[in-house]
C-alpha cells in the first residue's frame, strides 16, 4: 500500500492504493505471470478495468476490448463466428475467451505474443479490430484529466505511458480467474458436490480420450496443434506458421481451454461449429490428414478419436460441469 498526496484546483486528497491478494486455486498449476514485476493493486485493477471497457482505445471511439469479450459468455464475442471490429469489419478468427491468463504461456490462437502485457497491442493495432495506433491511444489518454488522475493513483511514478497502460490492463486480466465451477468444487471436495452417473462416465471418457491435449485443471496444455480441420472456404489460415515462419507449424492453433465451454460457442479458431455435439462429431469422423496433423489424432490406423454416441452425450454432460457461473457473474469484472 502507498499513500499519494495530490492537489487539483486547490482540492487536496490522499489516494490509498491497496495491494490485492492473488490466491492460486488448490487444483491449479503455478502462475506463469510475473506478479513481482507488476504487483496487483486496487487502483491498478480499477484503471485496467476502465481501459478494458473504453471505446476510445479504438480508432472510431466505439470498439472496446469488452465489445468482443462479453463477461456472461466467458469474455467471448457471443454467437459471432468471426469478431466484428471498427466499421463492422470482420476478421478471420473467433474471439477466444479471457480467463486464467495468469497461468498461460502464450496468447492468441497463433501465439503471437508470450507476454500478457504485450497482448493488447494485437487487437488495438489490428486494422479490422480496433484499428488504432499506440501513439494515438497514448495521446488520448494523456490529454484526459480523469486518466491523468487514475494513472497517478495506480502507479508510483504516476506516468501516463505505454508501460503503465499495459500493466494496468494486465492487472485486470490477471485477476480474471475462473475456478469455481461444479467440477472445481467436486475435485476440491467442497460443498458436498457430487457428479451424476453420466457426468462421472463423461469424466472417465474425457481422461481417456481428451486429456492428452486438454491437460491439468486449466484444460489446455498451452500448446499448438493441428487438429485436422479442413481449410475454411476462402480462408487459408496457416495458424502458428504465420508467427514462426516454419512449414512444420502449418495449421497449428493453440489448444483452447474447455472451461466455460458451454457458453463460448461457436467453436474452433474459425468458429465453424455451433454446438459441442458438432465438435465431437468432427473428432469422431471429420479429421483430415495432413503433413502436420497431430500424431495423437492418427493412431491405430484411424484418424481422429473414436467416440460412441453414448460417450459423446456423457462427455457433453461432463463439459457442462466446467461452467463457472460465479465467474460469469462476478461484479468485479462487469462493465460499469
Amino acid at each position: 500500500m502507498f499513500l499519494l498526496a495530490c492537489s487539483n484546483d486547490d482540492t487536496s486528497y490522499v489516494a490509498v492504493n491497496k495491494k490485492l491478494s492473488f490466491e492460486v486455486p488448490a487444483n491449479f498449476p503455478n502462475v506463469t505471470y510475473n506478479l513481482n514485476a507488476n504487483p496487483l493493486t486496487e487502483k491498478g485493477f480499477e484503471l485496467g478495468k476502465k481501459l478494458f471497457y473504453d471505446g476510445n482505445l479504438s480508432a472510431n471511439g466505439f470498439i472496446s476490448c469488452g465489445f468482443c469479450h462479453e463477461q456472461r459468455f466467458a469474455f467471448t464475442h457471443h454467437e459471432h463466428q468471426f469478431s466484428h471490429g471498427i466499421n463492422d469489419l470482420e476478421g478471420t478468427r473467433n474471439a477466444p475467451p479471457i480467463q486464467n491468463a495468469a497461468f498461460m504461456k502464450e496468447f492468441t490462437w497463433d501465439g503471437a505474443t508470450s507476454h500478457l502485457d504485450l497482448f493488447p497491442i494485437i487487437p488495438i493495432t489490428n486494422e479490422v479490430e480496433m484499428g488504432e495506433t499506440l501513439t494515438n491511444v497514448m495521446a488520448k489518454l494523456q490529454a484526459n484529466q480523469e486518466y491523468q488522475k487514475l494513472f497517478l493513483e495506480a502507479f508510483e511514478n504516476g506516468e501516463v505511458n505505454n508501460e503503465n497502460f499495459f500493466k494496468a490492463l494486465s492487472q485486470f486480466m490477471v485477476m480474471m480467474v475462473s475456478s469455481n465451477s461444479k467440477y472445481d468444487k467436486y475435485v476440491r471436495g467442497e460443498d458436498d458436490i457430487s457428479f451424476t452417473e453420466e457426468e462421472t462416465y463423461g469424466h472417465q471418457v474425457f481422461k481417456q480420450k481428451c486429456a492428452s491435449c486438454h491437460k491439468t485443471d486449466l484444460f489446455t496444455d498451452d500448446a499448438f496443434r493441428n487438429n485436422g480441420l479442413p481449410a475454411y472456404p476462402g480462408i487459408n489460415d496457416l495458424g502458428r506458421a504465420e508467427v514462426t515462419g516454419s512449414a512444420s507449424d502449418n495449421y497449428k492453433f493453440k489448444v483452447p481451454s474447455l472451461r466455460n465451454v458451454e457458453v463460448t460457442k461457436p467453436y474452433m479458431h474459425d468458429g465453424r461449429f455451433g454446438s459441442l455435439k458438432s465438435v465431437l462429431d468432427f473428432y469422431d469422423n471429420g479429421v483430415q490428414d495432413s503433413e502436420t496433423l497431430d500424431p495423437i489424432l492418427k493412431q491405430n490406423e484411424r484418424l481422429g478419436i473414436s467416440l460412441s454416441e453414448g460417450e459423446k452425450e456423457a462427455l457433453i454432460a461432463f463439459l457442462l460441469t466446467l461452467t463457472d457461473n460465479e465467474y460469469l457473474n462476478d461484479e468485479r469484472f462487469a462493465e460499469y
